[in-house]
């Protein structure tokens, strides 16, 4: 574990293994906790994550709003920083967004992209990030001991419950974060904000891609992952549904990711 000081943010930066250099970043919420429980501990490659603005043990900083394009430019400042020329990047959610765009403005330094539960396609704002939205609503406008109740009796809390828990029960845990407003300007941006990728922009990338998506899932739709593997040419792998089978979803996930990291035309020992 390193630090890396932007301006007034302090991020938290872990970089190991040794082989050729993988980027991974965690979704909303996550944390470098998050990406090991996909990634296989025994992949023999290097293993770099950023743990984004207000998330982990990163300071927040300064600069609002957060965005999807700030948190790419603090992932690439750590990459140069350890001096990485060429690297696979990836990740989970939001991370697989903040991968997206650093492979649209870094297509040469990029050997493969893998975008695992995609949550945006290539606008700003989707309706998926609309929970998200509406529990910063709740911890902005409502005390503590009102706020989880006010959303868990929403509209969206019953949908998600029956057809989405998992998706569910990670919206709820935001109420238990110490920073409350915090929480609800970094789940307010993001929830507005988007990769900053056009679709022609992602089809002209020209990297090797995987787009890995589970059923099940409201937040992230199964439908995304194809979508942007169908644009981008790239696999597209179906792995069993987290809020039915959880430790099959993360076994299938790093097999996915493995498997792909397989088919790359990279040197190994690298970085």
């Amino acid at each position: 574990m390193t630090w890396l000081v932007r301006g007034e943010a302090v991020l938290q930066v872990f970089d190991k293994g040794r082989g050729f250099p993988i980027v991974f970043q965690h979704g909303l919420g996550g944390d470098q906790g998050q990406v090991a429980r996909n990634l296989p501990p025994e992949m023999e490659a290097r293993i770099l994550t950023v743990e984004c603005r207000g998330h982990g043990g990163s300071s927040a900083g300064d600069v609002r709003p957060f965005s999807i394009k700030v948190f790419a430019e603090d992932v690439l400042a750590a990459i140069d920083a350890v001096g990485i020329d060429r690297f696979v990047i990836g990740g989970i959610s939001m991370g697989a967004a903040i991968a997206l765009r650093i492979a649209a403005h870094h297509p040469d330094r990029v050997a493969g992209l893998a975008l695992v539960r995609p949550a945006w396609l290539f606008e700003p704002a989707p309706q998926t990030m609309r929970p998200y939205a509406e529990v910063a609503a709740a911890l902005r406008d409502h005390p503590p001991e009102e706020a989880r109740a006010v959303f868990g009796c929403s509209a969206t809390a019953r949908h998600l419950a029956e057809h989405a828990p998992d998706n569910l029960a990670s919206l709820l845990g935001f109420f238990d974060h110490p920073d409350r407003a915090l929480t609800a300007h970094l789940l307010a941006d993001i929830a507005a904000d988007g990769p900053g990728v056009s679709a022609e922009r992602a089809a002209a990338i020209g990297v090797r891609t995987v787009a890995i998506g589970c059923a099940e899932d409201e937040v992230h739709p199964l439908s995304y992952a194809r979508t942007l593997a169908t644009v981008m040419r790239g696999a597209f792998i179906e792995v069993a549904a987290k809020a039915r089978a959880p430790s099959r979803h993360f076994a299938e996930v790093r097999s996915a990711v493995t498997q792909f990291f397989e088919t790359l035309d990279i040197k190994t020992g690298g970085g």
